[in-house]
């Protein structure tokens, strides 16, 4: 090829966010109702155009952030993944750099600039056809979920989701909610003792709704666990004729 004809392609460089908190025991991500086109009225994640090109990517992602939704505190954002598939946008070639936050206590978010709303939903409606997010967010979305999934796995973040004290069961409802299953309690609290450093024992006792004590516990030392807290053989479902089954590391189930 000539290199004096050769023309480079005019690519567009956006940012989108996954949000994720816990909100009434089930995850929930942070969503914007679209006041633009295109996909005017539909659901999706916060996220848009770098402003120029002086801007940092981060940067923009935290301007985006709070101009469409009012969010200014998210904590640490961490990078997901680059979005570049020709067509993933009508307005031309459009590479999107994702990032994740996942945190305790985030606000009601507030709507701004072309964004006609702003809304937590839960994980398990936003990752549904029927939710039709704008472009190719529901990529974007379940990479991010699965993310977070992992991250529950090898660290202390669930301790973040509890109270400064805090019972098995309790920290068993955060792994739960984020990884939507329902866990065994036995194998669960195995897992969490053999984990060292994970959590430590704290205080006296606490009575349960049922009436029973329950030994309190807080945040440990590390926060890279050793071994991991896996889903998989620990995991427990219930299946389409009723009967509960555990998930396998493939993601089927056994009986």
């Amino acid at each position: 090829m000539d290199d004096d004809r050769w023309v480079p392609p005019c690519v567009l460089l956006a940012v989108d966010l996954v949000i994720l908190t816990l909100r009434g025991s089930r995850l929930h991500v942070l969503l914007i109702e679209r006041g633009v086109e295109p996909f005017r009225g539909a659901l999706a994640l916060p996220g848009g155009f770098l402003r120029d090109q002086e801007e940092d990517i981060v940067a923009a992602a935290r301007r985006e952030l709070f101009e469409e939704a009012g969010l200014a505190d998210v904590p640490h954002l961490e990078a997901l993944g680059v979005y570049g598939e020709p067509g993933r946008d009508p307005r031309g070639r459009v590479v999107s750099v994702a990032y994740l936050a996942i945190a305790p206590r985030l606000p009601q978010p507030v709507a701004g600039t072309d964004a006609a709303g702003a809304c937590w939903r839960p994980v398990e409606y936003a990752l549904t056809a029927s939710a039709e997010l704008a472009f190719d967010h529901s990529r974007i979305l379940k990479d991010g979920v699965e993310r977070a999934r992992v991250k529950l796995e090898h660290s202390a973040l669930a301790t973040a989701f509890c109270g400064e004290t805090f019972t098995i069961s309790e920290l068993q409802q955060v792994y739960e909610a984020v990884w939507g299953v329902q866990l065994d309690p036995r194998n669960f609290y195995r897992k969490v003792q053999s984990a060292r450093g994970f959590i430590v024992a704290a205080g006296p006792m606490r009575r349960t709704e049922g009436g029973r004590p329950a030994r309190l516990f807080k945040a440990g030392p590390v926060q890279a666990l050793y071994p991991p807290m896996v889903r998989s053989a620990q995991a427990v479902t219930e299946g389409p004729d009723g009967h509960k089954a555990q998930v396998t590391p493939e993601g089927g189930t056994a009986p």
